[in-house]
């Protein structure tokens, strides 16, 4: 049928000496096994390689970079058994990612993959779009690129016409867990393809098993139809653990409209929506939603930069009862700006004057929480344990102070060796 489908198209090709489909002109005769393959266009024909099993990986590479007309990247060559590969800051441009997109093909071995700051443009996102229908391997996808204090311009341009690219890459593969997109150019439609790429996992994963847990669009300005189509997607989507949205022109109604999706998602754990234009209008819609859905998994929401007030202290207590383990990040608190700060007493100074009048170990006081005596706890846990323990009377302010010098370095686990 493939070999039908690239007749009707004009894409001949016969085999070379190397295993190989070598570059044709229209119009040769096609008398060749069919393996999965790559196409890369050029300006008049289209080139097309067979991806044999009895080629070796090196080989194939060298072969895919002299058809495409670039310089092998040696980094790739010696590491291509390896599962994780950083490519950042190699200069592949778009030619040199068709090269590295006709190699991963088959290539069993890399799982992490990392393409940052490589102009790989939407010409080369088609051809690693391809490369991602076959290869069921790769985990782990990295293309952003933050920029630094000196340079106007870095990262691969991903503008929002190669979001559609992505979505329709990640609805075929099921094996990617992490995917980062951030600091790239997707905007508004951009963001409404991504949140229908979610939708679409989202009904896949009834029949098929959808593995992507971590998905980083931060930095790529996608406004509030950005946020509402992503809000749609959390509502059928169950399968996704961490969103970053950071800086992304989103403000009060684009929160709004994902808070909607918040209401009723059963497992999204960190959402990251710092550096976006919000007021404390938009933080109480967001920890709003999590009050209404009992179900909810929400460990962290991260609004950063935004002031609050009040009002929503009281709420965030209100919630944080029946949802201890959420932590809520958020910036100063207005009005109380030139006030005194209140005096709280150091919760670890309570905790071990506590075990000082028992006669107690630190070990004695966590070890309920610490379930395989590591002395180790997840973030979470830890700070659900200690909201609903009686034995010392901590309040949610306290107890985030404790989080903090007990994980300094926000590893996510809690250590009290």
């Amino acid at each position: 049928h493939e070999s039908e489908n690239m007749r009707s198209e004009g894409l001949m090709s016969t085999k070379s000496t190397s295993g190989f489909l070598a570059p044709c002109k229209p119009g040769d005769s096609w008398a060749v096994p069919v393996y999965p393959i790559i196409t890369v266009e050029g300006e008049r024909t289209s080139h097309m390689i067979l991806i044999s099993p009895s080629i070796k990986l090196q080989e194939l590479y060298l072969e895919a970079c002299k058809l495409v007309g670039v310089v092998p990247v040696s980094y790739f060559l010696r590491n291509m058994e390896e599962p994780y590969m950083n490519l950042n800051h190699h200069g592949l441009g778009p030619q040199g990612a068709k090269a590295i997109a006709i190699a991963l093909v088959s290539n069993t071995t890399i799982t992490h993959l990392e393409l940052e700051d490589n102009w790989i443009l939407a010409e080369g996102v088609m051809c690693l779009v391809q490369m991602l229908r076959e290869n069921c391997y790769i985990q782990e996808l990295v293309f952003n690129f933050p920029p630094s204090s000196n340079t106007l311009e870095h990262g691969n341009n991903f503008r929002e016409e190669t979001a559609q690219y992505f979505a329709e890459a990640l609805v075929g593969n099921y094996r990617v867990k992490e995917l980062d997109l951030s600091h790239n150019e997707f905007s508004e439609k951009g963001g409404e393809h991504l949140g229908q790429m979610l939708v679409v996992i989202s009904l896949l994963s009834l029949e098929v098993n959808g593995t992507l847990k971590i998905l980083d669009l931060s930095w790529n300005g996608f406004g509030n139809e950005g946020a509402l189509a992503l809000g749609e997607a959390l509502k059928l989507n169950n399968i996704l653990v961490q969103l970053d949205i950071s800086s992304n022109h989103i403000n009060n109604e684009g929160a709004g409209k994902l808070a909607k999706g918040l209401e009723v998602n059963g497992n999204l754990k960190i959402l990251k929506l710092s550096h976006n234009p919000l007021t404390v209008e938009g933080a109480i819609a967001l920890v709003t939603s999590i009050r209404k859905n009992p179900k909810s998994k929400m460990e962290e929401i991260n609004i950063s930069n935004v002031l609050v007030n009040g009002s929503f202290l009281k709420l965030l207590d209100v919630v944080c009862q029946v949802h201890p383990e959420l932590d809520v990040i958020y910036g100063e608190v207005r009005g109380f700006i030139s006030k005194k700060p209140e005096q709280r007493p150091d919760p670890m100074t309570l905790i071990q004057n506590y075990l000082d009048e028992r006669k107690l170990r630190l070990w004695d006081f966590f070890r309920n929480m610490d379930k395989n005596g590591s002395m180790k706890i997840p973030v979470a846990e830890f700070r659900k344990a200690m909201m609903q323990q009686s034995r010392i009377p901590l309040d949610r302010a306290q107890i985030g102070e404790l989080v903090h010098k007990l994980d300094r370095h926000r590893t996510g686990m809690v250590d009290y060796r």
